[in-house]
């Protein structure tokens, strides 16, 4: 490789330890011309870099619409907003490159792309100026060998949208200087941000994690299992996310997200969670990508817009319900108690019979809920007790009596045991304290129509979500929060990230509300492996196999953030 980046010893702002002042962004999309906001936030001058006079001038009107909604919000003063745009030079070709000390590309997510514009950037820059990737899931060590100075070359991993999330990973490939990644480090918390600084793996630490559960979310759709909005709505409610994974990946754009999943397929060990779900193709090929067209798994205003419109599979209003006055509770202790106070609240009449765990051969005090419309139990998750009291109860009530369970086993199993399996359905909720927003109802496939309208109408009259779903291990939630919680351990394991570099990731840099080790902790280690294990026997998926350290935690009876577990 000749010209200036062959050869010679870098020296300049980032190559002794002086601090980065000009910065270039080639590439002005919604993610390069957040940088560059980011970048002229922090005090930096900008040259912003774009191929053609169209596209130039369209990233200094995103850039400017940016800024505008912040002055109009009053997160940035009009004066401060002049002079954030007074440090942005905008430049067509990369020649206006020449001089500055680090430049970071948001070009489209194709390696062949990010080579040659590398191979570009290394001509035309000074032989000290560093050279970031702001790609999502490409190898940046491949990027960086189309280069002379592989060693200053790094990885810059910003999230959208780029002036408001806090989190940067930093990529450091096996040539990476330790000096560049401290320049970057230290730019990093110039910036305001928070740097995550790991090694050139396959999705790194974000992607890693969010995109295996956004593929299985589609799966979910693609098998029938459960609706967009029941997962969406399952996802916010019940686990507290900001959005569902079915609208984040229409936000996201689905060829992006197609395109991230088959990269890291490829390049992280041929993991099935990352191979794309084959409904995720043919909705790419035919043109659904989410906001940015209009359609995707939601349909939109028009193509940019945010705005969901009706398209007509929204899930229709209970049809076929049957009138519920009287509700029997069976079981004891607070959990029964508690059905029984939420029941009551709602305006039903409420009957609540004490009933233990063990079978007893017959209660006698099951007949106080011969004539409740829906019954619901809330003994302990032992299977052979719930078939006992079912199979009781299919003696004591009316035939057209709702039978609903509310623990996690197989709905179908319980079902059986009480010999009118149509009229038995699964009520999980996944919180019963009165907070509690959503209730999963689990639909056998024995289950009637009328029986799961009936649950619907129930849920609605609560005041809670009622999402219908399958009879399958984890129904909606566990099955898509615990298999990310397990491969962040895996993650873990293999020493790439830290708990806490991998629980900011995910707060910081995907908006969650808390990271999964945070979440693992507040579960404990050990229910979380027992409702992994019930996934993956059920499943058989290599993927869902329980991580040995996971097993390991739980052995010695503490949690992942070293204290001894409750």
């Amino acid at each position: 490789m000749s010209g200036p980046g062959a050869g010679g010893t870098p020296s300049g702002p980032g190559a002794q330890g002086a601090p980065l002042a000009t910065v270039g962004v080639v590439g002005l999309g919604t993610m390069g011309a957040g940088i560059a906001e980011v970048f002229a936030r922090g005090g930096l001058r900008v040259v912003a870099v774009e191929i053609t006079g169209e596209a130039l001038d369209r990233g200094r009107a995103t850039l400017t619409r940016s800024t505008d909604r912040a002055v109009a919000r009053g997160r940035l003063s009009g004066a401060d907003r002049d002079a954030l745009l007074g440090r942005v030079t905008f430049a067509v070709g990369l020649p206006a490159l020449a001089e500055v000390d680090l430049v970071i590309e948001a070009v489209p997510e194709r390696l062949d792309l990010k080579r040659r514009l590398f191979a570009d950037l290394d001509r035309i820059c000074r032989p000290a100026t560093i050279l970031a990737s702001n790609t999502s899931s490409l190898s940046v060590t491949e990027i960086a060998v189309a280069t002379g100075r592989p060693d200053r070359v790094v990885g810059m991993h910003f999230f959208n949208p780029a002036p408001v999330m806090k989190l940067v990973e930093v990529v450091r490939t096996v040539t990476t200087s330790v000096e560049v990644v401290g320049a970057v480090q230290q730019l990093c918390a110039r910036l305001g941000k928070v740097a995550v600084t790991i090694a050139d793996r396959a999705g790194f630490v974000a992607n890693a994690l969010l995109f295996g559960y956004l593929n299985q979310a589609v799966g979910m759709v693609e098998s029938g299992y459960a609706g967009r909005e029941e997962i969406d709505t399952a996802m916010r409610l019940g686990a507290g996310l900001p959005m569902g994974p079915l609208a984040l990946l229409d936000l996201i754009g689905l060829d992006t997200a197609y395109e991230i999943l088959e990269t890291m397929y490829r390049r992280g060990g041929r993991d099935r969670r990352h191979a794309p779900v084959p409904l995720l193709r043919q909705m790419v090929t035919a043109g659904l990508l989410g906001r940015k067209s209009g359609a995707g798994f939601y349909r939109y205003e028009r193509p940019g817009s945010g705005t969901v419109v009706a398209d007509g599979q929204t899930p229709a209003a209970p049809d076929g319900a049957r009138p519920v006055r009287r509700v029997g509770v069976v079981g004891s202790g607070e959990a029964a108690a508690g059905l029984g106070e939420l029941f009551g609240r709602a305006g039903y009449d409420v009957v609540v019979v004490a009933r233990g765990a063990a079978p007893s051969g017959g209660s006698p005090g099951l007949t106080a809920v011969a004539d409740a419309d829906l019954v619901v139990e809330a003994v302990a998750d032992e299977l052979a007790a719930k078939r006992a009291l079912f199979a009781e109860l299919a003696e004591v009530c009316k035939p057209d009596a709702l039978l609903a369970t509310t623990g996690t086993l197989p709905v179908i199993d319980i079902a059986m045991a009480a010999r009118r399996p149509a009229e038995v359905v699964g009520l999980h909720l996944l919180d019963p304290t009165p907070a509690g927003a959503v209730v999963e109802i689990v639909r056998t496939v024995r289950s009637s129509p009328e029986a799961v309208a009936t649950a619907r109408a129930v849920c609605a009259k609560l005041g809670r979500a009622g999402v219908v779903c399958g009879d399958r291990a984890g129904f909606v939630v566990r099955a898509l929060l615990h298999p990310y919680l397990n491969d962040a351990v895996r993650m873990l394991e293999a020493s790439y990230a830290t708990v806490e570099d991998i629980d900011h990731a995910m707060t910081l840099g995907c908006g969650y509300p808390t990271g999964p080790f945070e979440v693992l902790d507040r579960l404990g280690p050990e229910a979380a492996l027992r409702i992994q294990l019930r996934l993956y026997r059920e499943s058989r998926e290599p993927g869902l196999a329980p991580a040995p350290l996971l097993e390991q935690v739980v052995t010695a009876g503490r949690t992942f953030r070293g204290q001894p577990a409750e």
